[in-house]
């Protein structure tokens, strides 16, 4: 399989990841709704089986449990992935969650995230958003020292505009971005890829299927049904007027998909593929039998033609009922 350059890294890493965001399980502000454990290690060890070579994750994910879970997937294998994760996201005894990109929070978190995945360095650590804005500095001048000291490989930052990386770059080289990208979230085409392009930083988007809708597994009942802790529930994409619209979109998904023998998910994963500033896109999984439904996109690719009737489906008006 094709292996793709992180940057300005050595890193090379498989064109998609394994994605920890509901591994985190419920019970926290941004939970996907309960998570069986033994379920989440046999999804990730299934997906380095079927060679994707990093998992992403977050401190914030779970309050630290998937951090502990991944660790625990990880555990005895002989080539250990790359493990990426994220810091600048805390959260009180009470479990509110607060923002700080002080240094000594920055290496409090790095040092936390170590012991939890068990590891002696990141691989890529990444400021997870730009906020508190007034400490970008202070954060990255932190990153930097980090990465100096041997504690984490490379350093990147998450959901930052070009102002806030060029910010910085200043400072140190930034090797990655990573921003949301899909069929249904397209705002970083016209300013930030470009951008991160002509400064060789790597691209690991994530939500390709945004957060299950165009996976071909999603139905109004599903959407209707979700956990009481389920953060979906409240995202207008799962909501009419658009989910009709979403799910219509999904069944053209599908037949594209069908004629390769692939799923709407991959192909909406290979979609975000295709633009030259993507290096790779974060998947997230939940169980074994969901790495079936995401494998595919690793070596599949759109022609033209099929871009081209997407284009037209998003282009079009919507039809009112």
């Amino acid at each position: 399989m094709t292996k793709r350059k992180l940057g300005n890294s050595d890193l090379s890493i498989t064109p998609i990841g394994i994605g920890s965001w509901a591994i985190g399980g419920g019970g926290w502000k941004f939970a996907w709704g309960s998570q069986d454990d033994s379920e989440s290690i046999a999804a990730i060890r299934k997906g380095i089986e079927k060679g994707i070579n990093w998992i992403d994750t977050a401190a914030i994910y779970g309050t630290g449990h998937s951090e502990e879970v991944v660790a625990k997937a990880i555990e005895g294998i002989g080539a250990r992935p790359y493990i990426f994760t994220k810091c600048e996201r805390r959260w009180n005894a009470d479990g509110t969650i607060y923002p700080s990109l002080r240094a000594e929070s920055v290496r409090k978190e790095c040092e936390d995230s170590l012991r939890r995945l068990k590891v002696d360095v990141i691989d890529l650590y990444q400021v997870h958003w730009p906020e508190p804005e007034q400490e970008i500095e202070e954060g990255w001048t932190e990153m930097a020292k980090l990465q100096q000291q041997g504690k984490v490989r490379w350093i990147g930052v998450s959901n930052f505009n070009v102002e806030q990386i060029k910010r910085a770059q200043k400072i140190a080289p930034v090797t990655s971005l990573q921003p949301p990208y899909s069929l249904l979230r397209r705002g970083i085409e016209a300013e930030i890829l470009p951008y991160v392009q002509s400064q060789n930083i790597g691209v690991i988007v994530y939500s390709p299927m945004l957060s299950g809708m165009l996976t071909g597994k999603m139905t109004r009942e599903r959407a209707a049904n979700f956990q009481q802790d389920d953060w979906r529930r409240n995202n207008s994409e799962f909501q009419e007027p658009k989910l009709s619209r979403n799910l219509e979109f999904v069944e053209l998904l599908k037949k594209i998909g069908q004629r390769h023998g692939r799923t709407p998910g991959e192909v909406a994963i290979a979609w975000t593929l295709k633009h030259p500033a993507v290096t790779a896109a974060i998947v997230g999984v939940r169980r074994p039998d969901q790495v079936d439904g995401i494998a595919g996109a690793l070596d599949f690719r759109l022609s033209a033609e099929e871009i081209a009737t997407i284009e037209s489906f998003q282009s079009s008006p919507a039809v009112s009922a």
